[in-house]
């Protein structure tokens, strides 16, 4: 018997990109485990990895190229070979592009977050083509834009430092189930005195475990952070020696925040006046001290219309207060804008030959898809390739996407691990290799290391990487560029940019042996100044936003959604709802793995007493949650984690193994944020009732 030990890399959408150690024995994976020397894996995993050996050899995986049988959406398949699937693929594909390649869609995004297996191959192969661009906004583009507009770039807070801080403050974001490496850090400050205070709607499993709770309203996390501008100013705890030198526009920020008393914040945010004074002065003061001071800032509270805003405004304490002179103070959404990542190079956007497709927005595909064409749409989809993704369950106002996908005049091709929601509507079904059948080269948005990913055993069946499946495409489309000839190892090579000084020495094949290589950045990015903003300083006011057509001061922009803002529509529902991701899935991903399932139990409703008692609702009862988009059935937990007004349903199920065939996707919205155009899916108003046996 042979044993080997393989480093890999988590590729999951998870800011923690965990290293990996993967046991093999004779060919056969026996164990995943984390790498025990890898500075924030630190030898642990989550639920989900630890078990991605289940997962990989899933009985249910697919392991074979296959074509649709039954109607779309029934998941009926027959098997076909390789050359069949690629030779129907290109025929359709070609004769579609002949008319107009922007008929032509994919529909991706991180089922993988390599650099290799997610957008490599791919998109020189949907670039050569000329098919329609996407824009690639489900998740995190709102705050992204937000902070680029503040900060210059998504560079923040080193996870190493965080156990340093003093005072963290985590906002919008349930790190337990979510950014587990981050929480051991938050742990550590804890025990040496810090203090935590989570500020999310819902009492999450994070917020339970903090000193302080703020239970703010859906959508006013903008001014709640407007409300601390106010009393830091107002009382001074200001570092008005950093303000001086490394900020852009404090005397308009100033004058913005005036209007922000503790009182009109309360009244907005749904919280009391002591909380927004207590929140400023425990920050300020400590900062005031010469204290390190951090704001961890998750993506929850970005998916809302004004969701770009919360994210800039939030964005801007740190300056005022001074907490970016320390390693441990400041502020981390992502840190992916440190990694010099070179996707020209692999992506190679040069094969479109100058030409400017449409974008069409992945937040918006299920009303794109019953578009028709017309001069301001361009030409109707005709043909859709998803991978890396499920749009079926995780795209909003799910009843459009699913009537879109079920157009029999739409050619679709999905390359899945799995028979998904999405699979189910395929014409040609592609099986994929996982992340211990393939190559990949990684970087993470929740530290600073470079990553490898080896391939561990060959692929299972018949399954292909998919930088394999679009090299096939390419070659019998007559793509005949050298570029669809480089292997996976040649473009892991072309990962990061070697002359970047921040990837000084890299070099793939030490990194494929080693597993990991930190970038060369300083400590604390922005101790003194240096923001990769137009100015050079962090950007109060923002010209380049006055460009854009927004204010170029933080504001408060309402949800669509609220008793507030539309309350002719709260008349009639209600209930806000948002829908945070389950603990034991990741997104739709894990969801068919029966002990991850198994501990979820099935789609719940959290509902606060009150709310549920007006509704004869109690707890255990199924309950149908509904607004004039759609619905879906759970089952009711009555519980004071959700504050009144408030109902909370965990997701993303795949609808097939939900009891009713449907999940929290049916009730939201297409609408798009402020900026980003990314979706608003914690901007929704429902009713609950009672459901029927």
């Amino acid at each position: 018997m042979t044993t080997t030990q393989v480093r890999a890399a988590c590729p999951h959408d998870c800011p923690d990109t965990c290293a990996l150690l993967v046991t093999v024995k004779d060919g056969i994976a026996t164990e995943v485990k984390g790498d025990p020397d890898h500075p924030t894996t630190a030898g642990v995993l989550c639920t989900k990895v630890s078990r991605y050996v289940d997962r990989t050899y899933h009985p249910e995986r697919l392991l074979y190229p296959m074509r649709r049988v039954g109607n779309k959406g029934e998941g009926r398949f027959e098997r076909i070979s390789w050359e069949q699937a690629i030779d129907e693929i290109a025929a359709r594909l070609g004769k579609i592009a002949a008319r107009d390649p922007q008929a032509i869609l994919p529909y991706s995004y991180c089922g993988t977050m390599g650099l290799v297996q997610g957008e490599s191959m791919s998109l020189r192969f949907f670039n050569k083509l000329g098919a329609s661009l996407l824009d690639r906004t489900i998740c995190a583009t709102a705050g992204a834009t937000g902070y680029r507009y503040t900060i210059g770039g998504s560079i923040g807070t080193d996870i190493e430092h965080f156990q340093d801080a003093k005072l963290i403050i985590i906002w919008g974001g349930n790190p337990i189930a979510s950014n587990l490496h981050f929480w051991t850090r938050a742990q550590e400050a804890k025990r040496r005195g810090a203090k935590l205070i989570a500020i999310d709607p819902y009492r999450s499993l994070t917020a339970e475990k903090c000193h302080q709770h703020i239970a703010l309203l859906p959508g006013t996390d903008a001014a709640l952070a407007l409300g601390m501008m106010h009393v830091l100013i107002r009382d001074g705890l200001l570092d008005h020696d950093y303000i001086e030198r490394h900020t852009l526009g404090f005397e308009e920020l100033k004058a913005r925040a005036a209007e922000w008393s503790p009182e009109r914040t309360a009244a907005t945010c749904g919280i009391t006046a002591e909380e927004v004074e207590n929140l400023a002065h425990d920050y300020g003061q400590l900062a005031k001290n010469g204290e390190p001071v951090a704001i961890r800032l998750n993506y929850g509270m970005q998916r809302v219309r004004g969701g770009g805003m919360a994210v800039r405004n939030i964005a801007c304490l740190p300056a005022l207060v001074g907490a970016w002179r320390h390693a441990a103070g400041g502020i981390q959404l992502s840190t992916s804008g440190s990694f010099p990542a070179n996707r020209p190079a692999l992506q190679r956007p040069d094969l479109l030959n100058g030409r400017k497709p449409r974008t069409i927005n992945m937040t918006t595909i299920g009303g794109d898809l019953l578009k028709d064409s017309s001069p301001e749409f361009g030409p109707k989809i005709e043909a859709v390739i998803v991978y890396n993704a499920n749009p079926l369950a995780i795209a909003p106002d799910s009843g459009k996407v699913m009537a879109g996908f079920a157009r029999e005049d739409l050619f679709t091709v999905v390359l899945e691990h799995f028979c998904t929601d999405s699979a189910d509507y395929a014409d040609i079904l592609l099986p994929a290799t996982t992340q211990l059948e393939h190559v990949d080269a990684h970087l993470a948005y929740g530290h600073l290391y470079m990553m490898a990913n080896n391939a561990a055993i060959a692929p299972l069946g018949e399954a292909k990487p998919n930088t394999e499946i679009f090299r096939l495409l390419a070659a019998r489309m007559g793509f005949d560029d050298a570029c669809f000839k480089e292997t996976d190892d040649e473009l892991a090579a072309q990962a990061f940019n070697k002359q970047d000084a921040r990837a000084v020495h890299f070099d793939w094949e030490s990194l494929k042996r080693k597993g990991w290589q930190k970038l060369a950045m300083p400590d604390a990015p922005f101790a003194d100044g240096g923001f990769p903003t137009p100015s050079g300083k962090c950007e109060f006011y923002s010209s380049t936003m006055l460009a854009d057509g927004l204010d170029p001061v933080p504001a408060y922009i309402a949800p669509y959604e609220s008793a507030a803002s539309n309350p002719e529509l709260a008349a009639k529902y209600p209930l806000a709802m948002i829908s945070p991701p389950a603990r034991n899935f990741l997104n739709s991903t894990f969801v068919n793995v029966q002990s991850l399932r198994a501990t979820e139990g099935e789609p719940h409703l959290d509902i606060h007493p009150l709310d549920a008692a007006a509704r004869g609702l109690a707890h255990g009862d199924m309950a149908r949650i509904f607004n004039d988009r759609g619905s879906f059935v759970a089952k009711a937990r009555v519980t004071d984690k959700a504050r009144p007004g408030l109902v909370v349903g965990l997701s993303v199920w795949w609808k097939k193994l939900a009891g009713d065939g449907k999940n929290a996707n049916e009730v939201t919205s297409q609408r798009l944020t402020d900026m980003g155009r990314a979706p608003t899916f914690y901007d929704t108003l429902v009713e609950v009732e009672k459901a029927s046996p």
